[in-house]
């Protein structure tokens, strides 16, 4: 029992850890375990043990705090919208605004490339000037080239970088007709106080639970010193 307690608060440890290492990082989105108590009783006659475990680990997608940035390649979604991006198992999701162009044209957040509504990757000709209008349109050098596909997610997602999720089927993403603000950057949304007191209360509980493995052990050392013959 205190030794699952112990793996169980372990794992919390490392959850919050993560949070508030990434607090700052932006469109980052905190996760929480979940713990869930099960019953053992080797017979009826037995007073049944509690075993403690972390059994799963839920992605917050609440927003963060913004910060202002004045970079016209800096935009946050509205609402609970994310920016749409490429990657091998389809789209994925991000909060992270900071949008750049790479050298071949490509337009990425999260180092990945953006996509439109209709799911294509956005490109830009090489050597032009790339703006974003409140309305996701991409511009070079005040043309028109595509646009920031922006989606929302009905369904559980997976947290599969510090500031990308993605959908457990991709059914579940719907297109969203929110806006971008420019020049802002979402930060994550973990906040370092609350981390800060989480990680301490956690360290306790386990420290606490190895304590009471540690007094267990000792009882069974006298017990078998009783028992044994002088």
């Amino acid at each position: 029992v205190s030794m699952n307690g112990a793996a169980a608060r372990l794992e919390q440890l490392d959850s919050v850890s993560d949070n508030l290492a990434n607090a700052q990082t932006p469109g980052f989105k905190s996760s929480r375990p979940a713990f869930e108590a099960f019953l053992a009783k080797a017979d009826p006659d037995q007073t049944p043990k509690v075993y403690t475990a972390a059994v799963a680990t839920q992605v917050d997608l609440s927003p963060g705090s913004r910060t202002h940035t004045g970079n016209p390649l800096d935009v946050v979604p509205s609402g609970r919208s994310f920016i749409g991006v490429q990657t091998a198992n389809g789209i994925a999701l991000t909060r992270n605004g900071s949008l750049a162009v790479s050298s071949d044209g490509t337009l990425t957040a999260a180092g990945l490339p953006v996509v439109d509504r209709q799911g294509r990757v956005v490109m830009a000709p090489p050597n032009t000037t790339v703006r974003v209008d409140t309305a996701g349109g991409v511009f070079a050098n005040n043309v028109r080239v595509g646009e920031v596909g922006l989606f929302e997610v009905n369904g559980p997602v997976d947290r599969i970088g510090p500031s990308l999720i993605a959908p457990h089927d991709q059914k579940t993403i719907s297109l969203s007709d929110d806006q971008l603000q420019i020049g802002q950057l979402e930060m994550g949304n973990a906040s370092p106080l609350e981390a800060t007191i989480q990680m301490v209360s956690s360290q306790r509980n386990f420290e606490t639970s190895l304590q009471a493995l540690q007094t267990y052990k000792r009882m069974d050392e006298r017990a078998s010193e009783v028992g044994r013959a002088r």
